[in-house]
């Protein structure tokens, strides 16, 4: 039997967050610190074999691992990766290992459940990433909204215990939803497993149900406009670690569900809904691109600007069927999913590391308005130089990951649309407009709160955080090759399922 491997990446993270956890008083403040850190570093290493041992030939599942869980229902603990998830499992594995480390100073309270409501969170999100059971998908996927609750909830800002049951309330509405989808396909495929629902023919009505059902999950999540109103809210209660995993992962679930759940499963509703999605998209990218340019607030500004960059990664994934549609040619589409696909992991570092700076600065000013900010790179030039990078990551900039996945998509969006290329395109201007506006207020200009004077440039800690997000930014900017050859052959495969004729 060959060494479960996802089962560890899910399992290890929750048995070291209950160890972590039984540190307790903040006396052992660093116990907790330094158990939380052994244990992403441990699930950070046990990406190297999942990467280097994964065959990119292939769009079948890998590395499975499948036990009878619940046999009267046919419940099936069952896990596998493959081209889409296994990218993602190896993201939030990194994004753990910085959340610990930015929190290092930051968290002064309470700090062996913060740690350990990070890691069980890293192991439920790996859950999600890699269930290839329907119901342990949904398990997963309720179970990691505890820990971030609890994480806006305790470490939060004033206003955290609205932002945290807003945020709890939209995402559980949602889930109901697609729990009941869930129950439909398994009563006409009897079975849990994704894959037997890509088999299952519908007409068109039951289609756009499941169509909708899965919509109000996953578009809530990542989130589509007019979905997207509690996430300024919780960004902005948020502690820097909650932010993070909000951007870097959370948001990206909802893409993974369209992927994994409502393109092959009903391929019909989504050729038939795809100018919806492609309004929706657009709107986001936009209309909440100008919303960020009014905002005060830098973590507003940055999480409004994440559901505009969140917009490409949905219109890469349903650009597909105008692309289809207009050349006649699936090969055509794949850089628009694919584009789409790097836009989610380009994303997760680039906004990550902003939160992380943003975070940074309000522990050392209890400030994150732009007015109250001006000068500090005079002060902290290494932190500067390296906001700087992901200023630049957010704003698209060549050689950074922003512009990777921004390209493709825009790229691809041609052959199906000229005006749905030119309306995307716009957000190169908008997004530099609210990006380097807010970077030149803060960081350069006269020293005008005195505090500012008080400053020391960053520590250990800070550095090694920003620097992976920093390394991850440049290799995908340099080297998207990483990335795409991983996606390949799986993204074939989705396009393929997403185009099959499934009405009876």
């Amino acid at each position: 039997m060959h060494f479960p491997l996802l089962s560890s990446l899910i399992w290890l993270p929750v048995i070291g967050g209950v160890i972590t956890m039984m540190v307790g008083d903040d006396r052992r403040a660093n116990v907790a610190r330094w158990i939380a850190a052994i244990v992403a570093i441990i699930g950070l290493l046990l990406c190297i074999p999942l990467y280097a041992n994964f065959s990119i030939h292939t769009s079948a599942m890998q590395f499975v691992e499948k036990i009878t869980w619940i046999k009267a229902y046919g419940v099936n603990y069952s896990v596998g990766v493959d081209g889409i998830s296994m990218p993602m499992i190896i993201l939030t594995n990194i994004t753990t290992l910085v959340v610990v480390f930015a929190s290092w100073k930051t968290i002064r309270t309470k700090v062996a459940q913060y740690m350990a409501a990070f890691l069980i969170m890293q192991g439920m999100m790996n859950g999600v990433f890699a269930a290839t059971d329907a119901l342990l998908f949904y398990v997963f996927w309720e179970a990691m909204l505890i820990p971030i609750y609890l994480s806006i909830g305790i470490w939060g800002s004033s206003n955290r215990s609205y932002a945290s049951i807003k945020f709890f309330m939209f995402t559980f509405f949602g889930s109901a939803l697609m729990l009941i989808a869930i129950l439909y396909l398994r009563i006409h495929t009897d079975s849990f497993a994704i894959t037997s629902f890509y088999k299952l023919k519908m007409t068109m009505a039951v289609q756009i149900f499941v169509f909708i059902a899965f919509f109000l999950a996953f578009a809530v999540k990542v989130p589509m406009w007019p979905t997207h109103t509690w996430l300024p809210d919780a960004h902005t209660e948020a502690p820097a670690g909650g932010s993070v995993v909000l951007a870097a992962l959370m948001l990206k679930m909802g893409v993974y569900g369209f992927l994994r759940f409502s393109l092959p499963i009903v391929p019909n509703a989504c050729q038939h809904l795809y100018w919806f999605m492609i309004v929706l998209s657009l709107i986001a990218i936009v209309y909440i691109a100008y919303i960020a340019i009014a905002q005060t607030d830098m973590k507003r500004l940055i999480a409004y600007s994440s559901v505009a960059h969140m917009g490409f990664a949905t219109l890469g994934c349903f650009m597909i069927y105008l692309i289809i549609q207009h050349t006649g040619n699936l090969k055509d589409a794949y850089m628009s999913l694919e584009g789409g696909m790097v836009q989610m992991l380009s994303h997760a570092f680039s906004t990550g590391a902003l939160f992380v700076g943003i975070g940074i600065l309000y522990d050392k000013l209890h400030t994150r308005m732009i007015g109250d900010l001006g000068g500090i790179t005079a002060k902290m030039p290494v932190f500067a130089s390296l906001m700087m990078l992901f200023a630049m990551a957010n704003v698209g900039l060549p050689g950074t990951s922003g512009f990777v996945g921004e390209f493709m998509v825009i790229l691809s969006a041609f052959q199906g649309s000229f005006w749905v290329a030119v309306i995307a395109a716009t957000t190169v201007i908008l997004s530099a407009c609210y990006t380097l506006w807010m970077f030149k207020r803060v960081f350069f200009g006269g020293i005008t709160n005195p505090q500012i004077e008080t400053l020391t440039d960053i520590g250990f800690h800070d550095k090694v955080a920003l620097g992976i997000l920093a390394f991850m930014v440049l290799l995908i900017g340099i080297y998207p090759e990483v990335l795409l050859r991983v996606f390949h052959a799986s993204v074939g495969h989705l396009l393929a399922l997403a185009h099959v004729n499934k009405l009876p």
